[in-house]
C-alpha cells in the first residue's frame, strides 16, 4: 500500500463520499487540525427530496466550523462546507463557491465530479482531493481532472471501504498519489501544515 508523501500544504481540500460515507466522514472531520488554513468542501450523496442535517450531525466532533454551503458564499480557510441536498457544489474561483441545479451526475445531485472538476480548475496543484467509500463511479472523472491539473489525490483503500466500487473505479481509471486506509487518511490530515 502506498503512503502519502509529506505534503507541503494545500490551498483547498475536496472530499467525496457516498454509501458508508457518514461514518467515514465523521472520523475524518474529527481528525482535521484546528489550525487548518485551507477550506474543506464535501459532497456526500444525499436524498434530493428532503433537508439534510448532515453538516449539523458531523460538525459536532469537528474542531472547525461546519456548515451547509450557500450560493456565492466566500471560501474561508479552516471552514468545512457541505453540498446541500439537490444542488451541485462548485468552486467558482479561489474565493467563492456556487450552487448549481445542472443535471444529476450518475443519478446524484449533489455529485462529486462537478466539485472535483471545478476545484481542479480553480486550484490546480494546490488542491488535495480525497475519495472515500461509495457504490457508484461518481468521482472518477473528478479524480482524472484533479490529477491532470497537477493536484494531489488520496483514495480510500477499496478493500476496507464499506462500498468499494467508487474508490476502485477511480483507481482503475486515474490512479492516485496515495491509496490509504481511512485511519491513515485521518492521520495524514491531522498532520497537515498550514497551506501555502
Amino acid at each position: 500500500m502506498n503512503t502519502a508523501s509529506s505534503p507541503t500544504g494545500f490551498s483547498a481540500i475536496v472530499i467525496g463520499a457516498s454509501a458508508g460515507g457518514v461514518i467515514a466522514l465523521q472520523q475524518l472531520l474529527q481528525s482535521l487540525p484546528a489550525s487548518l488554513t485551507a477550506p474543506v468542501l464535501i459532497v456526500l450523496h444525499l436524498p434530493r427530496d428532503r433537508p439534510s442535517r448532515v453538516a449539523e450531525l458531523l460538525g459536532s466532533g469537528c474542531p472547525l466550523a461546519v456548515a451547509e454551503a450557500q450560493d456565492k458564499q466566500p471560501l474561508r480557510g479552516g471552514e468545512v462546507l457541505f453540498a446541500p441536498p439537490d444542488y451541485h457544489l462548485l468552486v467558482e474561483d479561489q474565493a467563492t463557491v456556487a450552487l448549481s441545479v445542472d443535471e444529476p451526475v450518475m443519478f446524484s445531485r449533489p455529485a462529486i465530479d462537478p466539485l472535483f472538476e471545478s476545484a481542479a480548475e480553480a486550484f490546480g496543484p494546490g488542491l488535495l482531493a480525497i475519495l472515500l467509500t461509495g457504490a457508484s463511479s461518481d468521482g472518477t472523472d473528478g479524480v482524472v481532472a484533479v490529477r491532470r491539473a497537477g493536484g494531489t489525490v488520496w483514495i480510500q483503500c477499496p478493500d476496507e471501504a464499506s462500498s468499494p466500487l467508487m474508490p476502485a473505479s477511480a483507481l482503475a481509471r486515474a490512479g492516485a498519489d496515495a491509496v490509504l486506509t481511512l485511519s491513515a487518511i485521518c492521520e495524514q490530515l491531522s498532520q497537515l501544515p498550514h497551506a501555502h
